[in-house]
């Protein structure tokens, strides 16, 4: 059971902070509390968790702010509690870098799923280090995690560029967005989630990825596959 990984909460109501706690120590996680953002970003800096769980609302300095300051200093995991389904559409439109969200009120047993997947995730890129993949003329290093398109640099969130590698790794193959959510989200399909972040997602990717875009097929009723010959993988 034992996950080992360390968890920030960021929320300042102090029961909900608490039972929190409670239930990811409960579950096998180290974990950190903060009350406030700024709280967070000084625990971010001097004990550097693996996974933040990031209230939006939050007292003088907001979550969506904390979060666009945590991504200037680490590529780290962060799901976002916030009390409005439309406040969501704000962050993945100002492309902030969250990484998941879960609505409250929210059952625990779903939030540690979530939190689960996104750890799970978070390691296995870890795992994948040492690989370059590359499309077209789209590279991709999962050991700096860093990405090019036609030997230019460019900057891609996390779920971004897990998008583009799952695609890179199907060498072709159609990907559902079941599929995908799967892969990049590491969710069941149990959770209900809404498959319009995969689309939001993979047009934001495709407008990085210019003027290599049209690499990334839509598939009607299927999903989305890359360009058939056009992916390769090797090992540094």
């Amino acid at each position: 059971m034992a996950h080992k990984s360390m968890i920030l909460i960021v929320e300042d109501e102090g029961p909900m902070r608490e039972l929190l706690r409670f239930n990811l120590r409960e579950d096998g996680y180290r974990v950190l509390t903060a009350g406030s953002a700024e709280r967070g970003l000084s625990l971010v800096r001097s004990r550097k968790p693996d996974l933040i769980v990031l209230d939006v609302m939050l007292p003088g300095m907001d979550g969506l702010e904390m979060c666009r300051r945590v991504r200037q200093q680490r590529d780290i995991p962060i799901l976002f509690l916030t009390a409005k389904k439309g406040e969501v559409d704000k962050v993945i439109g100002l492309k902030l870098g969250g990484d998941d969200y879960v609505t409250k009120p929210f059952s625990l047993r779903e939030l540690l799923a979530r939190i689960e997947a996104l750890d799970r995730r978070a390691k296995g890129a870890a795992r994948s280090a040492g690989r370059l993949r590359s499309a077209g003329k789209v590279t991709l290093d999962a050991d700096s995690r860093e990405a090019a398109v036609r030997g230019k640099s460019v900057s891609l969130s996390p779920k971004e560029f897990e998008l583009m590698n799952a695609l890179m790794a199907a060498d072709g193959r159609i990907l559902s967005r079941e599929r995908l959510m799967k892969i990049v989200w590491g969710y069941e399909p149990s959770l209900e989630l809404e498959s319009r972040t995969v689309d939001q997602h993979i047009a934001l990717l495709r407008k990085k990825l210019r003027p290599e875009q049209d690499l990334i097929e839509t598939v009607s009723k299927g999903g989305y596959r890359l360009r058939a010959g056009k992916s390769r993988a090797r090992t540094r």
